[in-house]
């Protein structure tokens, strides 16, 4: 099983949530142990997906999926040595799923990203060919070929990346998903500092087909610009849109996210989180249980701790082993 956009989650979390409402308990839980694990994923259960996922098969089509499955809990749960072992699994059972090399190559990412300097170099060649080898099995894999473009735009060329690699995966988005093309080119000419063409291309974002994501991206930039004003005005215009956007509830928790970096408006961001954890259909890209868990730092330094408990909860009731790394912890958010 592959993806071919970040679309496809949001349809299933959308029609497993529908058929949990319309089908008896009993019907949902005789789905097979992939597809019910699928649906704890996406609901941000990773306690229960992990329990379905306890015994998977040894051999045969469900068993490369089901480790793909527990690479990619463990990658919400931040569990990223698991994770790419797990994904490792799966690659190695099914070496033609794009989508199986994709999530190697980003828990190897994950990986790298903490690793020491010696190892991080060996860690980050291979996410970079597992990203290759994702676009080359799929060439119009925009997921796939989104996170190449991304490596490339940060990483060195000593490890294959490059500005250079990444504007050309850029053009090539721009067939399959001018969204993320846009998305792409903005954050190349941020990075090189060109930030007027940076703030046209994340408009162009906005005013795609997904417009709750490119206010939300946007709002970003103008929070690490200090545009204040027109950062908030972003950040509403990411409320209005997300009802009627695909892409919408992971909007509300990327902004929540913006808001939460920026150290700006908690009130705000708690209650992005809030609507997304009550109104959206859960997503794989926004972790329930990690909503919740920036809730609660959120609803304690608004000084309500009785809230601020009750979303702790809530968090551990569905990832008990959830630890937030201290980064994902806002500190002395300012208000506004």
């Amino acid at each position: 099983m592959r993806r071919r956009s970040i679309d496809a989650p949001h349809r299933t979390a959308a029609l497993l949530a529908a058929l949990t409402l319309a089908l008896p308990a009993f019907a949902v839980e005789s789905a097979s142990p992939n597809a019910a694990a699928a649906q704890a994923l996406s609901a941000g259960e990773a306690d229960r997906a992990l329990a379905l996922l306890a015994s998977p098969p040894a051999s045969g089509p469900d068993a490369a999926l089901a480790h793909n499955l527990i690479c990619r809990v463990r990658f919400t749960l931040e569990q990223f040595d698991l994770a790419a072992a797990e994904c490792e699994q799966a690659v190695k059972l099914d070496p033609q799923n794009s989508n199986f090399h994709l999530w190697l190559g980003r828990a190897l990412g994950e990986r790298a990203a903490r690793a020491s300097f010696l190892s991080a170099f060996g860690l980050a060649k291979r996410t970079r060919g597992e990203f290759e080898e994702a676009v080359r099995l799929d060439p119009g894999y925009a997921e796939a070929l989104s996170s190449l473009g991304e490596f490339d735009r940060q990483a060195p060329g000593i490890v294959g990346g490059g500005v250079d690699k990444a504007v050309q995966i850029a053009a090539q988005l721009d067939k399959v998903d001018p969204t993320r093309a846009h998305d792409l080119r903005a954050k190349i000419a941020e990075q090189q500092k060109d930030f007027a063409q940076a703030e046209s291309e994340f408009k162009q974002e906005a005013a795609g087909p997904h417009p709750a994501a490119g206010w939300a991206a946007l709002a970003g930039f103008y929070l690490r610009r200090q545009r204040s004003s027109d950062a908030e005005s972003a950040m509403y215009n990411v409320l209005s849109a997300a009802a009627h956007d695909r892409r919408g509830p992971s909007a509300l928790y990327d902004a929540a996210g913006e808001l939460i970096e920026a150290n700006r408006d908690p009130a705000l961001a708690a209650s992005m989180l809030e609507q997304y954890l009550k109104n959206s259909p859960k997503t794989e890209e926004a972790p329930a249980f990690i909503a919740h868990s920036r809730l609660a730092s959120l609803r304690q330094q608004l000084g309500d701790t009785a809230a601020a408990a009750q979303e702790r909860a809530a968090a551990l009731a569905l990832a008990h082993t959830y630890k937030p790394a201290p980064d994902r912890r806002p500190p002395d958010v300012k208000q506004e």
